[in-house]
């Protein structure tokens, strides 16, 4: 009967362990102030404040903004312009709020790009 009991508990158990945060990135490098336009495979928003930058060679930057950007985390779409090759940390995004026709949200500044391990693919 206890062997019952004891996997009912390690069952009930479990969602909340799923529930935790993954461990924090591991970072391969220092930060740096720009990333190459054309290196940019894809962006990940992860949440209000941070997005993973994919590049070209398996490489992933993080970008910490300096403030929480309301919506970002939310609507995960952002665009941004400059007139250089790059892409800097003293540029500026603009959350793009989808849902009848895209408009534009909040404007946000960006900070440096941190080099990541990238995360292991499922």
């Amino acid at each position: 009967m206890m062997r019952f009991v004891a996997l009912g508990l390690a069952l009930l158990a479990a969602p909340a362990m799923a529930a935790e945060p993954p461990p924090p990135p591991v970072e391969t490098g220092p930060p740096v102030s720009c990333i190459n336009l054309r290196n940019i495979r894809g962006t990940q928003v992860i949440d209000d404040q941070t997005i993973d930058f994919h590049m070209a060679g398996n490489k992933v930057f993080r970008n910490t903004l300096p403030n929480r950007c309301p919506q970002l985390g939310f609507q995960r779409a952002f665009a941004y312009q400059t007139s250089i090759s790059q892409l800097c940390s003293v540029d500026i995004i603009t959350v793009i709020v989808q849902g009848g026709g895209p408009m534009m949200g909040a404007t946000c500044g960006l900070g440096k790009f941190t080099p990541i391990e990238p995360a292991a693919r499922k």
